[in-house]
């Protein structure tokens, strides 16, 4: 399937939830804010969020500064 991450377009062999496409990015162990199709989602619900063909979503990360 395909979906937009941050504006560009993935490839995600198989069946994937919000919380394995952090893994698969790297991004699993930071904090994180998802958008997905113009809804924010809770981080206890990256688990239970199916992934879709088309969806769109926006992460951003936090970095703590100085």
């Amino acid at each position: 399937m395909r979906i937009i991450v941050n504006g560009e377009t993935r490839t995600i062999a198989g069946e994937a939830t919000v919380e394995v496409l952090l893994d698969t990015l790297g991004l699993g162990s930071r904090s994180v804010a998802v958008q997905r199709n113009q809804e924010i989602l809770s981080p206890a619900a990256y688990g239970a969020t199916e992934l879709a063909h088309g969806d769109m979503l926006e992460i951003v990360f936090f970095i703590r500064g100085i």
